[in-house]
């Protein structure tokens, strides 16, 4: 097992990575805040290890919510079922809501502990690649309106990370991908030795050999740890790990957050970031081209679907980074190098689009 640390002061926390932890008593004690705990998972992950993490808090008074699965159930909707249940079984000021999931479970039951009597105790136990790389560290958490990705949410740090490699298994493959793009942003935005080692082990990665799924999570929680300890609530840097962001969240919201993934329109976003970044003089055709070549080999999208330019800047325009009704976008000027920029050509904006 691997760990690592979120530096924020009174508020840091672990990241546990490794094989076999889910059922590991000794991670989760330290982190409950007193002896009540809801589970909020949801249909697909229930069956699958629930029984384990019970197993694991055995003395604990442990209820659970199970959730229907997918992005479009992302909603204020769903939380009320969250919120019923902490209700319903008396929770006080001293549960813990531990989630156990993807990064849709992870939102959802880090937005209603946010908001449960002004705030309760997190444990985040991410079940997909993209989760436990990504959308559990940091403290972002919220759900998605039908005009907006994310546009409702919090700040919210969990107390603790609990990465279980082994629950990558039953992930299907087209998840895996989804959050393997998560990873190649992490070498396009600050870590090129990360990109070159994704360039030479993607075929590992793609056969979930537990070493290289180990290095792949490892690396992109240091990275992001590193980000946010600098920046907790995204005044500035943390903005970066939204490269690919703001166009592929127009991608879901077009879409009605049913038919991409949130990783696959990540990897679509970043596709049009770097050729906008080129565009713009500042990125070389030869990495646009590297971009594009390791995400088909991880067989992600390198283009949005057809949407209208005018309705793709419409759905940009729904955006948490815009400052002043201007957007910003995160753009390329090499690969490990990104900045945050409102500085944009517009006519380089309508290009990218109109290619697409």
């Amino acid at each position: 097992m691997r760990t690592l640390r979120v530096e924020l002061g009174e508020r840091s926390y672990p990241i546990y990575i490794g094989p076999g932890i889910l059922g590991r008593g000794d991670l989760y004690a330290p982190h409950l805040a007193g002896e009540q705990a809801l589970l909020v998972t949801n249909e697909t992950v229930e069956p699958l290890y629930e029984d384990t993490v019970r197993d694991a808090l055995f003395g604990y008074a442990l209820h659970d919510v199970v959730l229907p699965d997918g992005e479009r159930y992302k909603n204020l909707d769903t939380c009320r079922l969250v919120f019923d249940a902490l209700l319903e079984h008396r929770c006080d000021r001293s549960v813990t809501v531990i989630t156990l999931g993807g990064g849709v479970v992870g939102d959802i039951g880090g937005f209603c502990a946010a908001s449960y009597q002004r705030g309760v105790a997190l444990i985040q136990v991410p079940t997909t690649l993209l989760a436990q790389v990504d959308s559990s560290v940091g403290g972002k958490t919220g759900v998605n309106h039908p005009l907006g990705k994310n546009m409702i949410g919090a700040f919210h740090q969990p107390r603790a990370v609990i990465a279980d490699t082994d629950v990558l298994a039953t992930l299907p493959e087209r998840e895996l991908k989804a959050g393997i793009a998560e990873v190649v942003k992490y070498g396009l935005i600050r870590d090129p030795a990360l990109f070159t080692w994704l360039e030479e082990n993607a075929g590992a990665l793609l056969g979930r050999d537990s070493a290289a799924l180990t290095h792949a999570i490892a690396e992109s929680c240091r990275n992001k740890a590193e980000v946010v300890a600098a920046d907790e609530l995204e005044g500035g840097v943390r903005a970066l790990l939204n490269l690919g962001h703001t166009f592929g969240h127009a991608v879901e919201t077009h879409t009605g957050y049913e038919s991409w993934l949130h990783g696959e329109a990540v990897a679509a976003g970043m596709c049009m970031a770097a050729r906008m970044s080129a565009e713009m003089g500042w990125l070389g055709a030869a990495d646009v081209e590297r971009a594009e070549a390791l995400l088909r080999r991880f067989g992600l999208p390198t283009a949005p679907p057809r949407i209208p330019p005018e309705r793709f800047m419409e759905l940009m325009s729904v955006d948490k980074k815009a400052r002043g009704g201007r957007l910003r976008l995160v753009l390329l000027r090499a690969i490990g190098e990104a900045v945050v920029t409102a500085d944009f050509d517009d006519e380089a904006l309508r290009r990218t689009l109109a290619a697409y």
